[in-house]
């Protein structure tokens, strides 16, 4: 025999016995259920039999099965190339007619007739017998056909892929139907699509999979059904610089399935796969309830121990608590004490704008005229060697921390008292001086702190108001003053610039400091660093970051949290335009997303939030919205997600908008019905089709 023949018997030889040990896996001769008697291209029929019923453990609703011509167990040659080798993926549906069923009812209902009143069962032995029984015993079901399951040769090797539907079909072909469990199901539930898995490992150098619960068909889960056992796996990878949407009902287990997926990205970071790379990625997670930077009792094991997602850090043996998680918040906490505040100094010239964008964001809804002109109000600084513009703004700086301290913010010791040389002139003065209209003594009074040279900031409060009104009254001594200041000015400008009296005009209105003292718990004298650069770092070395906003006012969490991320975007953005290559994978975490990506936002690109969940991908920054409503959040963001996970929904309208999307249309009864907490149904980027999952309880186990 020539050597090159030799050589492909031989391959062919063991090709033909790998394949038979793969189509072993999936093909379980005791788990025959019956055979298909009708299909097209979307669904299919199958006739069964109560007692194959019986055997495998009963066929729920939304259960897997497989349909095929191969018998592997017998002995017999495979040609991976013909269409026989393969596998047609079916979805239970619900139950389909046979055409002896109009004939089944008549027998039924006489027979049950027959033994009414008496203490039988229609289906009795001494009441039917074994012909009639077994006749009966037969039954249809209606399928959904998802795909196929194929093998194809690389590298001398056999490999199962899978395609979502069927290239052909022939109806005078009969095709054996069986129930996967155990091994079977779990290569089914868990197939990955190879491309993917290499887009993975080219991307991240890995394709690390980590458990995320057990297969679960219905809310009627009994262990007879023999498929709870079964594992179903995550490719965190799959996470990373997508959108992934978390949709449930309140508590119906969405807080533990965000834990169980940032724990699973987490364990990148220390996975025993030698094949695998070690993967830092930084997660953040914005905590409105307190629920992951915070033990709390539903967190706790068997043990009583504490599960909060902050102690992640004890699954990676010998790690420093603080080389891994970071926490932070608007206010300390008695079981926290490693948390960082959120502060920042509002009177350091260097956080003037910084500050003042916090403030901003704080009163933008705020709709009222002498607000948003003081939310026009920017400071930046001229050149030096303009003097007169360096004078302007050092004097717009003046009254805006003369405005912090009247709406509460603590000053620092360097600032008891300011200098105020060469800001407020002596022709001004004596025009305070010499008004006589109805707040004439308001103005003297301000003139004589301004003839010092250093004042408190609760002196230049009443400066600053009682110019305020100085500049309005058109009946004052100020338009005469001002006329001929600017007559002598080389550069024909008013004393008083549109922002010095945006600022100024605060102090018209009694609420005017008052809505500025929201920001006040954001304020520290002894802060200096901008936190959101602080927590970008710990973002870039990999760091889980819990932002705590449980406490402190709503209105200061929104603007703390819009202004981390627009650092976060900003700084990858930033790098991805420089053509830096080692741009830090970012996984944000959003609950409550409803108020965040609301449905009306659609092309507000100024929003930050719809940015990042727009272009965020390509910065490498994911995104992980929770929310109970489907339809609140924009289309856009939700035609482009790419990992689902749904719990129970309770109303037709958030299912059939659900419906929309990949195979959900399957499940919106089961959704809409079934409340059990942790049960859902998964579809992620290496995921062909929906996967119904109960997800493990999250625990802290070492």
């Amino acid at each position: 025999m020539p050597m090159d023949v030799k050589i492909r018997e031989n391959r062919s030889n063991n090709t033909n016995e790998v394949l038979k040990i793969e189509l072993q896996k999936l093909i379980q001769p005791e788990q025959l259920v019956g055979d298909i008697f009708s299909i097209g291209y979307e669904s299919t029929k199958v006739i069964i039999h109560d007692t194959y019923r019986k055997k495998v453990g009963g066929i729920p609703s939304l259960s897997f099965l497989i349909a095929t011509r191969l018998a592997p167990h017998e002995e017999q040659d495979i040609d991976f190339t013909h269409e026989d080798t393969s596998f047609i993926l079916l979805r239970v549906m619900d139950a389909a007619s046979l055409p002896q069923d109009q004939e089944a009812q008549r027998i039924r209902v006489e027979t049950a007739q027959r033994v009414s009143g008496e203490n039988k069962h229609w289906d009795a032995n001494d009441v039917m017998d074994i012909k009639t029984k077994n006749y009966l015993s037969f039954a249809g079901l209606e399928c959904r056909i998802i795909g196929t399951f194929f093998f194809e040769e690389e590298n001398n090797q056999p490999v199962m892929k899978f395609g979502s539907d069927i290239s052909n079909y022939y109806p005078n072909r009969g095709l054996k139907v069986y129930k996967p469990v155990g091994e079977a199901l779990g290569k089914i539930v868990n197939y990955c699509d190879p491309q993917t898995l290499k887009s993975h490992f080219e991307n991240y150098h890995s394709n690390a999979k980590v458990k995320l619960g057990n297969v679960r068909y219905a809310s009627t889960n009994r262990k007879y059904q023999q498929v709870d056992d079964v594992p179903v796996y995550i490719y965190p990878a799959d996470l990373l610089s997508q959108k992934s949407a978390l949709f449930g009902m309140t508590r119906t287990g969405k807080s533990n399935t965000t834990k169980i997926i940032a724990q699973s990205v987490y364990a990148l970071r220390i996975t025993q796969d030698t094949s695998n790379e070690p993967l830092r990625v930084g997660q953040i997670i914005f905590d409105p309830n307190g629920e992951y930077a915070n033990d709390n009792v539903q967190d706790k094991d068997a043990n009583n121990n504490p599960n909060s997602l902050k102690n992640i850090y004890k699954l990676n043996v010998g790690a420093n608590k603080s080389d891994e998680v970071v926490t932070y918040g608007l206010t300390a906490h008695i079981n926290d004490p490693d948390r960082k505040l959120m502060k920042l100094n509002f009177f350091e010239v260097e956080n003037l704008n910084l500050g003042k964008s916090i403030i901003d964001s704080i009163l933008l809804d705020d709709k009222t005229k002498y607000i948003q002109n003081f939310v026009q109000v920017a400071f930046e600084k001229p050149a030096a060697n303009d003097r007169g513009a360096m004078t302007r703004y050092n004097r717009r700086v003046l009254a805006y921390h003369a405005l912090l301290k009247q709406a509460g913010f603590e000053a620092p010791d360097n600032m008891k008292t300011v200098s105020i040389k060469g800001l407020f002139g002596q022709d001004l003065i004596k025009a305070l001086n010499k008004d006589e209209t109805d707040l004439s003594s308001d103005y003297k009074s301000a003139a004589k702190i301004l003839e010092n040279e250093r004042v408190s900031l609760p002196q230049l409060s009443i400066v600053f108001k009682a110019l305020d009104s100085f500049i309005r009254d058109t009946k004052s001594a100020y338009r005469d003053f001002n006329n001929s200041y600017i007559q002598s000015s080389s550069s024909g400008e008013q004393w008083a610039d549109e922002d010095f009296k945006k600022i100024i005009g605060m102090w018209q209105y009694a609420n005017g400091a008052r809505v500025i003292g929201k920001a006040i718990e954001q304020h520290d004298i002894s802060t200096t660093k901008d936190y959101s650069e602080e927590i970008y770092e710990h973002l870039r070395n990999g760091r889980l970051v819990i932002i705590d906003q449980s406490s402190g006012n709503p209105e200061l969490n929104k603007s703390s949290a819009q202004r981390i991320m627009r650092q976060i975007f900003g700084e990858n953005q930033k790098l991805f335009r420089d053509g830096e290559t080692d741009i830090p994978n970012i996984l944000v975490y959003i609950e409550e997303a409803h108020n965040l990506l609301p449905a009306g936002n659609d092309f507000d690109t100024s929003d930050i939030w719809v940015r990042t969940a727009k272009e965020g991908a390509k910065y490498r920054i994911g995104m992980v919205y929770a929310t109970q409503e489907v339809s609140s959040i924009q289309k856009n963001i939700l035609k482009n997600t790419s990992n689902w996970f749904i719990s129970h929904l309770n109303n037709t309208d958030e299912t059939k908008e659900l419906c929309k999307y990949y195979d959900f249309i399957d499940f919106e009864p089961s959704i809409r019905r079934a409340q059990d907490k942790g049960f859902l149904r998964v579809k992620t980027l290496s995921n062909l089709f929906v996967i119904p999952v109960q997800v493990d309880k999250f625990e802290i186990n070492t």
